[in-house]
């Protein structure tokens, strides 16, 4: 009867934990270019970034994080450094930039841009989350 009651409890506790509570999300918004990253449901950060410029895209919608690298260079870009890419979609990532100037408004050829030191930040949340339970969503 004990064991019975001990496998309630813990039944009933995991139960509680919120579905999302290994998720990182990134969420985008392309109007006030900004990031705005959830970890376990709770805002953790809000950081401006660089999206497309005009002429360009960075496509809105959600995705799940394909692949990491932390020391890409761009293949269709003169070998731009991406320090600290998450892949999404593609060749789209969240990066990285040098050009730390222009965050906050949109510069990019369609990825989206980070001050070095918080796309770090992201990358090492992302890789100790893993690929799955890390989403991209970008909205208007």
């Amino acid at each position: 009867m004990r064991v019975f009651l001990f496998a309630i409890a813990i039944l009933f506790g995991l139960m509680s934990i919120p579905a999302y509570s290994a998720a990182i999300e990134a969420r985008i918004d392309l109007s006030q270019q900004k990031m705005s990253v959830y970890q376990h449901g709770q805002l953790k950060y809000v950081w401006p970034v660089s999206t497309a410029r005009r002429g360009k895209v960075t496509p809105t919608g959600t995705w799940r994080a394909k692949w990491l690298s932390k020391n890409h260079r761009s293949s269709r870009y003169n070998n731009a450094p991406m320090p600290y890419s998450i892949f999404y979609s593609g060749n789209f990532a969240i990066h990285g930039t040098n050009q730390i100037k222009r965050l906050g408004r949109p510069a990019s050829a369609g990825c989206v841009r980070l001050h070095p030191d918080n796309a770090r930040i992201l990358f090492n949340m992302t890789a100790r989350a893993g690929l799955r339970n890390m989403k991209v969503r970008i909205t208007y």
